[in-house]
């Protein structure tokens, strides 16, 4: 079916950013006593805010933290965070050329619970930004994934009706149906380019 957008996710489609995430919060969370393995992330934090996250996180500590005691640590972790992405640039293999190519014929956003001072650098210094219509970042919507509000926002600042979602997670997938959207669920970023092009023929 032809779509008037496609909103894709961030984390996970448009890079290869989770374990640059997992590594930074490792970082930030090894003076709190919390040990978060690569395998416990994967299954539990992507796709998921980084309020629920802190909450989670707090209870994982050898000692009493609270969530205030994570939210502490942010600010640190997105640092690093922005510097090492910024660094590496690590788009998913043939996004940006398909992002360019989608271009012609859609409307264009990225809809991500990260927030903007993570996202945006990176997607301005891949000359990605140009390419978007609309970007929705954790910070632009008080609800978040699995919260259909995220997608509906997109919509609406778009003016569209229908779309295709790109996304990894379940809570993102989840997200992109309540809105009321097609759904394409990726399970590595490398595989992104194809499986877009494939579904829009």
């Amino acid at each position: 079916m032809p779509y008037e957008a496609i909103l894709f996710d961030f984390d996970g489609v448009i890079v290869d950013s989770e374990p640059v995430h997992w590594a930074c919060w490792r970082r930030v969370l090894e003076p709190l006593e919390v040990d978060l393995g690569w395998e416990f992330y994967h299954q539990h934090f992507i796709g998921v805010s980084d309020r629920a996250m802190a909450d989670i996180l707090a209870g994982m500590s050898r000692r009493a933290i609270t969530a205030a005691d994570i939210y502490a640590v942010y600010p640190e972790k997105t640092r690093i965070f922005r510097e090492e992405m910024q660094r590496t640039l690590p788009f998913s293999p043939g996004v940006p050329e398909l992002v360019a190519e989608l271009r012609r014929q859609h409307r264009l956003a990225v809809v991500t619970s990260s927030r903007r001072s993570e996202v945006e650098p990176v997607l301005q210094a891949g000359g990605l930004l140009p390419l978007l219509d609309v970007t929705v970042y954790a910070d632009d919507v008080p609800r978040h994934k699995p919260d259909p509000m995220p997608y509906s926002h997109a919509a609406s600042l778009l003016g569209i009706e229908t779309a295709l979602v790109v996304e990894d997670s379940a809570a993102g997938e989840a997200s992109g149906r309540a809105a009321g959207f097609a759904v394409l669920r990726v399970a590595t970023p490398g595989e992104v380019a194809s499986r877009v092009r494939e579904h829009l023929g």
